[in-house]
Order: structure tokens, then C-alpha cells, then sequence
């Protein structure tokens, strides 16, 4: 089998149809084909050259190297979708978007689907080289709409289920992050008074040639122990956070119990069960609005619903669908849905309107993740400041009662 040549970023000057000038990059196997790419997009060369590569690999490569995040490709389907709909050409609406993005990563995997689209291939099958950054849906939606003469209807579509999929991770980010976040500083603070401050109080105590009382032993055994010890103590946390990402990345059957246990935490597990099934509702509502076959609209929805549990329940659904059973009493059969979830879709199934109660139960849950998110973060801040009273007001008063106990002494 022959090896595939190499992709070379170029640079070039040129000139379009209306004769203003032009300059950008492109990829490409050599310059002749660089060159015979820009004359298809109605551009006439002027200079074209080997872009310049950094020395020894150095220089400009963080900027490559930057990570392409999700807000990343959910503004890019947005802007596609805006530039489609204003009657913009693809080529020249990738050259647009592009100029707009600050992060480089996504500047250059933009400037990459340009160029195999100006090549002569369609958008969905450009998106479908990347399946890192664009999902089966997307690719499948874009497909449809290339095919049906609807591209920007459907990229709408992508771009309205790419935010609202956002929007949903940010809140169950925000709901998760800010309890660790809080709980780390404390666990730092605590850390730094047990090593550093009390062997202060640790010295002058000795001094007084009397007893401790039990608190302040207590808290002088603690910081002992965590000055002989800490490094250790520090080693097994960092392993096993590391360990526990590691196995998240490469044991599918380890994610699938997280995803399990998950499901059962207090206050987070109701956080993960409602996210769950709105973004089943979003998805199944967006690929069954866009013409797709209920069949394969559960395949789609399987892969992007982010749960284990949830997962195997749509599967359930499809396999019981593909035999002529309605998708209300399939869904009630898994036990994972709510009633109010199977009510609006069997309604829709009776009235041809699946879409639209789908949408609307997504939205319903959407709101209850965004309000359950607020009730969570407002009910851990007394509780948070309760548990650093607690600890740290604790170890400080203990830190002070021999002097108490003198002055009352004296």
C-alpha cells in the first residue's frame, strides 16, 4: 500500500473575482495542488510558499497545540450555520468563521475542513475525518441536510443541539466543581496549619511543663504525624486521583460502574438522572425532527446520552421499536424514565408531534438541572462554611485553650 503523502502548510498571496487581494494559509500535498485548490475557490495566485517552520520545533507550537474544547466547536456550528443561512458559499464561509476564532487549534482544523471540501468533498464526509471533535450525530445531521437540499436548516439544528449540550455540561460542571473546589482549600489550609503553624504553638506548650488538654493533644498528635508523614500522605492522594483518571480513560467497564454509583449520590445523583434524560429528549427530538428514522435516531441518542444506565435503557428501546412495539411502552419497560417523560411521548406518538414533546420535555428538564444546580450550590454554602468553622475554627481553639486554662489559673 502506498504511503500518503504528507500535508504541508502553505502560504499565499492572491487575487479574487472582484480583484481585491488576498492572503491566508493552506494545507496541502505540494504547491501545485495548493494552487489548483484556490483557482476552484475563485481565487488567482499570486505567491505562493512553504509556510516557515519553527527552529528545532520550538516556537508557536503551544499555540498549535492548544486544546480544542466543546464551547469551541458548538461556536463553530453556530457561525456555520449563521454564514449557510445568509446564502454565504461553504468554501468562503470557512474563511470567515475562521478570521473570527481567537484559539489557533480550532483556526487550523477549520483551515483543514476548507480544504477538503474545496478538494471536492462534501461537508459531512470533511466533519467525519475529525471524529474527535465531531460526533456521529453532527456528521449524520450535516449528511442529511447536504442530502435534502436543507444544510442550513440542519446545521441550525446541530448548532441548537450543540448549545444547548453545552450549556447542560457547564451546569453539571458548575454543580460538581464547586464543592471539590472549596473542599481542597480547606484541606490545604488545614494541611499548611497542621505543618507549619501548630509546631509554633507545639514549642511554646512545652514550656508550660503541664498536661494538655485532650483537644489540643489531639491536634498536636495530628500535626506530628502529618510532619513525618505528609509526603506520603500527598503521594497516595496524587495516585490515586491519577490512577482513578487513568482507569477512567482506558477501562470502559470502570466508567460504566462510575456511571452506576453516580446515579446514586445523594443530591448529584438527581443532578445526573435529570441531565440525563434531557439530553435524551434534546437528541432524539433533534435527529427525529431532521427526518432521520426513529430506528437509527436511538442509535444516535444511545451514543450522546453520557450514561451507562441510560445507554443500555435506549438500546432496550431500539431493539423493542425494530419490532413494532410504541416507544412509550418500551421506555416505561426499562424503569429509568420519568412518568411525565413517557406521557409526553406517548402523546406525541398518538398526535405525530414526537419532536415537539420531546423538545419541550428537554427544555422542562433542562430548567430542573439549572434550578437543581442553583438549590445545590446554595444549600453547600452554609454547609461549607459550617464544615471550615468546625475544623479550622475547631484546631484554633484548641491550639488556644492551654492559655486559657493559664489565665484562668493565674
Amino acid at each position: 500500500m502506498a504511503k500518503q503523502a504528507k500535508s504541508i502548510e502553505f502560504t499565499w498571496t492572491g487575487v479574487n473575482k472582484r480583484g481585491q487581494k488576498m492572503n491566508g494559509t493552506m494545507s496541502g500535498n505540494n504547491m501545485a495542488m495548493v494552487k489548483a485548490q484556490l483557482r476552484k475557490q475563485g481565487i488567482q495566485p499570486d505567491k505562493v510558499k512553504r509556510a516557515p517552520q519553527p527552529l528545532f520545533g520550538l516556537g508557536g507550537g503551544s499555540a498549535k497545540n492548544k486544546k480544542i474544547k466543546s464551547a469551541d466547536i458548538s461556536f463553530f456550528t453556530r457561525q456555520m450555520a449563521t454564514m449557510i443561512k445568509a446564502g454565504v458559499p461553504l468554501v468562503q464561509s470557512f474563511e470567515i468563521v475562521a478570521d473570527g476564532v481567537d484559539n489557533p487549534a480550532m483556526k487550523d482544523l477549520i483551515f483543514k475542513l476548507r480544504d477538503t471540501v474545496a478538494a471536492g468533498n462534501d461537508f459531512a464526509s470533511a466533519l467525519k475525518e475529525h471524529p474527535e471533535h465531531f460526533d456521529e450525530l453532527t456528521c449524520n445531521l450535516v449528511e442529511s441536510g447536504e442530502q435534502s437540499g436543507a444544510l442550513e436548516t440542519m446545521l441550525d439544528k446541530v448548532a441548537i443541539y450543540k448549545e444547548k449540550s453545552e450549556a447542560l455540561r457547564s451546569k453539571i460542571k458548575k454543580a460538581m466543581g464547586y464543592p471539590i473546589t472549596v473542599l481542597v482549600v480547606a484541606a490545604v489550609v488545614t494541611a499548611i496549619l497542621l505543618i507549619k503553624v501548630v509546631p509554633t504553638f507545639e514549642g511554646m506548650f512545652q514550656s508550660f511543663g503541664k498536661e494538655l488538654p485532650a483537644p489540643t493533644q489531639m491536634v498536636v498528635d495530628l500535626s506530628e504525624f502529618m510532619q513525618a508523614y505528609w509526603y506520603i500522605i500527598f503521594g497516595i492522594i496524587v495516585i490515586a486521583v491519577m490512577s482513578f483518571k487513568y482507569a477512567l480513560k482506558t477501562s470502559q467497564k470502570f466508567r460504566d460502574q462510575v456511571d452506576r454509583l453516580s446515579l446514586k449520590l445523594p443530591v448529584m445523583g438527581n443532578i445526573q438522572n435529570k441531565a440525563a434524560v434531557a439530553r435524551f429528549s434534546r437528541v432524539l427530538s433533534t435527529t427525529f425532527a431532521a427526518g432521520v428514522p426513529l430506528v437509527e435516531a436511538l442509535d444516535s441518542v444511545a451514543g450522546a446520552v453520557g450514561n451507562k444506565v441510560y445507554r443500555d435503557a435506549v438500546l432496550e428501546i431500539k431493539n423493542e421499536v425494530s419490532t413494532g412495539q410504541q416507544m412509550h411502552f418500551a421506555m416505561r419497560a426499562t424503569g429509568v424514565f420519568p412518568n411525565m417523560v413517557i406521557q409526553m411521548t406517548s402523546i406525541g406518538e398518538e398526535s405525530g408531534a414526537l419532536d415537539t414533546m420531546l423538545d419541550k420535555a428537554a427544555s422542562y428538564y433542562e430548567t430542573e438541572v439549572d434550578g437543581a444546580v442553583d438549590g445545590l450550590t446554595a444549600m453547600m454554602e452554609p454547609l461549607i462554611m459550617a464544615f471550615l468553622g468546625v475544623v479550622v475554627g475547631g484546631m484554633i481553639i484548641a491550639m488556644y485553650l492551654p492559655i486559657f486554662q493559664m489565665g484562668d489559673a493565674m
